[in-house]
């Protein structure tokens, strides 16, 4: 099998079950049968073993046929697609500190009017990885690097649409308000002024932070996918497990706190009249 086929064909099993797992469809049959807790440990089993095939497999062949694009041939763009990447790394990095708090993340955090990194994008994850898989499909040398990274983008950004589709299905009007105020494209809604930037919130620490690994990152790239891409595989599947770990603890002290008749809209749905005035009017201020 020629290695863009291969990659092709394993980034397709590593979306579509990723993505596919998670849909009401499938996952109103598993829940009831193998309970929530259940239903999470075969989704992470799952995504874990996809994943590492498919890095594995493109460890072994990523210099294996045709050309890519090699953008960055051209030194202006090269710069451009390398800020590029920075700028993703930078997300991806805020977004996994910030996704205990997130309402997308699991465990079924609450709703609440959008704060710090959330103003610029309600998938500051997703946004990141995005970007980072477009720009390095466009500077990619070989064929099969660009099919990686592509994939990478195709899941970051249909993994978002799912995620509020899910959501919005599941959670009703409270999680519509919050989609009214906020934006997938980062500063989309401060830029159409449905949200404000408010620099006191931005997490500086985890963006510096971002780039600080953006920087070991490219001192480390020519060996990055040794070894069949393991520390890569490693620092993805600890960095999920931490982000999970975090989410779940987090949703237990929600629980065992007393709810405040102020707050705004809860996890669950509820009228519009009750949840939409107090989000909204949280933006606002």
């Amino acid at each position: 099998m020629e290695a863009p086929l291969g990659i092709t064909l394993l980034a397709l099993l590593f979306i579509g079950t990723h993505v596919g797992l998670s849909t009401a469809a499938v996952r109103t049959r598993l829940v009831p049968r193998i309970g929530v807790g259940g239903f999470f440990v075969v989704y992470s089993l799952v995504a874990a073993i996809t994943f590492w095939a498919l890095i594995a497999y493109y460890a072994a062949h990523r210099f294996d046929g045709a050309a890519g694009l090699a953008l960055g041939a051209n030194p202006t763009l090269h710069a451009l697609l390398t800020g590029v990447i920075v700028v993703g790394i930078a997300l991806t990095t805020a977004g996994l500190v910030a996704y205990p708090g997130l309402p997308v993340a699991v465990f079924a955090q609450p709703i609440r009017a959008p704060r710090g990194i959330e103003r610029v994008t309600r998938h500051p994850f997703f946004a990141g990885t995005a970007l980072l898989g477009i720009a390095h499909a466009l500077l990619a040398t070989h064929l099969a690097g660009a099919i990686l990274m592509g994939g990478l983008a195709l899941l970051s950004i249909a993994g978002s649409r799912h995620q509020d589709a899910r959501h919005l299905a599941a959670r009703g009007q409270p999680y519509a308000d919050y989609l009214a105020v906020t934006s997938a494209l980062p500063f989309a809604a401060i830029l159409t002024g449905r949200q404000r930037l408010v620099w006191s919130e931005i997490p500086f620490g985890a963006l510096a932070g971002g780039v600080g690994g953006a920087v070991l990152l490219r001192f480390a790239h020519a060996s990055l996918f040794a070894d069949g891409g393991r520390w890569i595989v490693l620092a993805v599947l600890g960095g999920a497990v931490v982000a999970s770990v975090q989410s779940w603890l987090r949703a237990r002290r929600l629980r065992g706190r007393p709810t405040r008749a102020s707050a705004p809209a809860s996890s669950h749905p509820m009228p519009a009249s009750q949840a939409e005035t107090p989000l909204l009017k949280a933006v606002r201020r």
